[in-house]
């Protein structure tokens, strides 16, 4: 489902010429970012496997169905080209959307290379469709900086492809509208009473967040783990995700030449957060560094959490 959004336009047409050449079942072009999420909901219900891509202001606009999506089990895989959503208006690379991804229930990968980005969109759905995850999942990259730069990417095998979607693997019916744990809930059930309201959404997000914990031993062999660590054991270290990372690369290399050891590390994974791994790779730190493209430092905040 496309709406086209700079910097993932593109991204958007190529898949419209996917759809013409025949390697795409379904493809439609919602009129907004809200419009394109609802549609995505639909065709998910419906048991299709369901792509999208958004970007900035478009996430911003379509953000309320986010929640929807991960409260149904809804595997509807979506990639985010970062871009600034602030006044004045920027299409700068910025993460700041990221931010309000993070406790939507949605699995959240933040690539650093085309290559990355590129391998991460074909195992988001072998994780987000296995019956004990089955969550949407955001693959995000950094806008401009991965989008249109030119980089060499290994493409996959001509033979090697997706198994089909099993919607009827999923560990809630598609459309049960009665009987809690559900989709989707009426509006009766939430009015009996605000007790069993609470009740029913605290325990279905307590489920989510446990899918999404489950997602562990799914994802980290497909990205070779949640982290990825260089001189672990100095005492300075960079902790980043995304373009950052690169960033912190030539900031190391040029520390080097001074004579300073710095560490890295890469986070790949935001949820789950890799809070044992994280913990493991900075232990021999005493700095640490997070540089981040955003106002509201919000992977300091969860390092610091």
């Amino acid at each position: 489902v496309a709406y086209p959004i700079t910097p993932q336009s593109e991204a958007a047409a190529l898949i419209g010429e996917l759809y013409a050449e025949g390697y795409v079942t379904d493809y439609m072009r919602g009129e907004n970012e809200f419009g394109v999420m609802s549609e995505c909901a639909g065709g998910s219900f419906g048991g299709a496997r369901v792509f999208t891509t958004t970007a900035g202001p478009g996430t911003m606009r379509a953000m309320e169905n986010f929640p929807m999506w991960s409260g149904a089990r809804l595997p509807i895989e979506m990639i985010v080209t970062c871009r600034g959503i602030n006044s004045p208006l920027s299409i700068q690379p910025d993460t700041l959307e990221m931010y309000f991804l993070l406790e939507t229930g949605m699995l959240v990968w933040h690539a650093e290379t085309a290559q990355d980005f590129y391998d991460w969109i074909l195992m988001g759905f072998m994780v987000a469709e296995q019956p004990d995850v089955h969550l949407p999942i955001a693959i995000c990259c950094d806008g401009f900086f991965v989008t249109h730069t030119k980089d060499v990417v290994n493409l996959t095998p001509v033979d090697m492809c997706l198994p089909p979607y099993d919607p009827y693997r999923s560990p809630v019916p598609c459309m049960d509208m009665e009987c809690p744990p559900v989709r989707m809930m009426r509006d009766p059930f939430i009015m009996k009473s605000n007790y069993i309201s609470y009740a029913t959404h605290a325990s279905w997000q307590q489920e989510v967040r446990a899918a999404i914990e489950r997602s562990r031993k799914h994802t980290i062999p497909l990205l070779g783990g949640l982290i990825e660590t260089e001189n672990a054991d100095a005492e300075i270290l960079i902790v980043s995700s995304g373009t950052a990372v690169s960033q912190g690369r030539e900031a190391i290399r040029l520390l080097a030449d001074e004579g300073l050891r710095v560490g890295l590390v890469k986070i790949k994974s935001l949820r789950p957060w890799p809070y044992h791994e994280i913990r493991e790779a900075t232990k021999h730190a005493k700095h640490i560094f997070v540089p981040e493209f955003n106002v509201a430092g919000w992977m300091a905040r969860e390092l610091k959490a």
